[in-house]
């Protein structure tokens, strides 16, 4: 789906700044087509209107001549919507061109005559003239679906009178605040979630059930119709210096100040705030108050928090088994006669090392992913103190590999160990200096990773696939098992060889 940002720039030749600030109308207008059981279209016009805000007559006849493309689109989580149909991406028709272009030259909310049909759909527009900096420079339209009578209630009146006041600040132009950055208001609470409407002096005049619900389990008993927000929120939060941010910001709100969402704890539960001023035409008409009971919530993300802490701590013990492990075959070589033995036990330390490390990765991350980039560094240089041969070539490992999941990582650390310590042991003689160059290529869905040695290449009978060395053997097994990858190994331009590992990365 093209984004409304694509969209702009593609078709218009609008600044950044105005574009930040449909961004922040869309941000916002999940709440507005919830309150007024309506889509919402946002429609820019392809021509300049400079100055047909101003009523001062310039511009007029651009407005007159516009051309409209809707460029987003909301529906209502209240109500059926009245576009079934995707309509971004599409040029206004002749028929709706008259009432958009109506809008901007009048410059206030106009609202259709007679419904129209849409799909067999009866629906009623009403188009929003949308104000920046004392410019017009787009259209909303909150197109309702009459194809379900509605009966009034107090919420339906609640949520229509605030819907209206905000679409009112929307043409004043100062709705959704301007300092904010665009899509401030994600994660905020909906109309759904609970609305109280406070009166310019702060008291309730509306409050729904779910917001009823959600102060009734902060703690409070009673119905908050007609008393003090501020005040009955302000003794319900636990911590002062929350109870106090939070009373700030809906008196704030009174006096014309928009809040982010804040989240506040009280004895029994756990509650998401914001407060929006409702100010149509500059005049003072209180405050509208979005709370969400996050009670639940928090209680499922401090147990997978300490899910999380519990499994750190086993990759932690983990890692200090393996490095026990580790330090009782190191010891064990010492101890062996036999210089063949010693080398296969020493090779099974650097092998239980390079897993102990992905551990000790995994014990300090916060989800069960590995950083290659930041592992790789140490444990692939380190692999040449254990080298068969007295190679003074050096490991160099290239960044870009990214992160990858534990169930990933840990078989691809031990195959690039694995070709790394192969290059060194046989790519060089012993005294000669060189380089083995580990260096990935990752795409969205795969990973390629070349070693690269300046030795003195593969004997002319070598073969990849039926080499009996057991370092080769681990690398086919884990390359095909586990990671569903595939090697080839040829000859490297200017002397040397380079081993290819492609492995793919969807599903990972």
């Amino acid at each position: 789906m093209t984004t409304l940002s694509e969209l702009l720039a593609e078709h218009t030749t609008m600044d950044g700044e105005t574009a930040d600030h449909l961004q922040r109308v869309v941000g916002e207008w999940q709440l507005l087509a919830d309150m007024s059981f309506a889509d919402f279209l946002l429609w820019v016009p392809l021509d300049d209107l400079h100055g047909a805000a101003d009523h001062t007559g310039d511009g007029s006849s651009r407005a007159a001549t516009a051309q409209f493309l809707c460029v987003a689109q909301a529906r209502p989580t209240t109500a059926p919507t009245a576009h079934a149909d995707d309509v971004v991406g599409r040029r206004a028709a002749p028929v709706e061109v008259g009432q958009l272009r109506r809008a901007v030259r009048e410059g206030r909310i106009c609202r259709d005559d007679d419904p129209r049909w849409h799909l067999e759909v009866p629906v009623r527009r009403e188009t929003i003239p949308v104000r920046y900096r004392g410019r017009i420079v787009a259209v909303l339209s909150r197109d309702t679906n009459l194809s379900m009578p509605r009966v009034p209630s107090p919420l339906e009146i609640a949520y229509l009178g605030s819907a209206s006041d905000l679409c009112q600040m929307i043409v004043d132009g100062t709705f959704p605040p301007q300092s904010g950055p665009p899509g401030s208001a994600e994660g905020s609470p909906r109309a759904g979630d609970g609305l109280v409407r406070l009166d310019v002096h702060g008291n309730v005049a509306y409050a729904s059930p779910n917001a009823l619900s959600a102060y009734h389990r902060m703690g409070h008993a009673s119905d908050v119709a007609g008393a003090d927000l501020a005040a009955v929120t302000k003794a319900l939060v636990l911590d002062p210096f929350d109870a106090t941010d939070v009373t700030n910001r809906i008196t704030e709100a009174l006096g014309g100040t928009p809040s982010s969402r804040m989240e506040v704890r009280g004895r029994r539960a756990t509650m998401l705030v914001r407060a929006l001023p409702l100010r149509p035409r500059g005049d003072p008409a209180g405050a509208l108050v979005l709370v969400r009971d996050v009670t639940d919530l928090r209680r499922r993300d401090a147990a997978l928090m300490s899910k999380d802490a519990t499994i750190r701590e086993i990759h932690h013990r983990v890692k200090n088994n393996l490095q026990t492990v580790a330090a009782l075959l190191r010891m064990q070589a010492r101890r062996s006669e036999h210089p063949q033995a010693a080398r296969a036990l020493e090779e099974s330390v650097r092998r239980v090392t390079s897993i102990a490390l992905v551990h000790e990765a995994l014990a300090y991350s916060v989800a069960e992913v590995v950083e290659l980039d930041e592992l790789l560094p140490k444990v692939l240089p380190a692999i040449r103190d254990g080298a068969t041969t007295e190679s003074r070539a050096r490991v160099r490992v290239d960044a870009g590999f990214g992160a990858l999941p534990a169930a990933k990582a840990t078989p691809l650390v031990l195959v690039l160990a694995e070709l790394v310590h192969n290059a060194l042991a046989h790519a060089y003689d012993p005294g000669v200096a060189g380089e083995v160059v580990v260096s990935p290529q990752r795409s969205a869905s795969r990973l390629e990773v070349s070693i690269a040695d300046d030795g003195h290449g593969m004997p002319p009978e070598f073969d990849f696939e039926k080499s009996k060395g057991l370092g080769l053997q681990i690398v086919r097994t884990l390359l095909r098992s586990e990671l569903e990858a595939t090697i080839s190994v040829s000859d490297r331009e200017g002397g040397g060889t380079v081993a290819l590992v492609r492995m793919p990365l969807g599903g990972s």
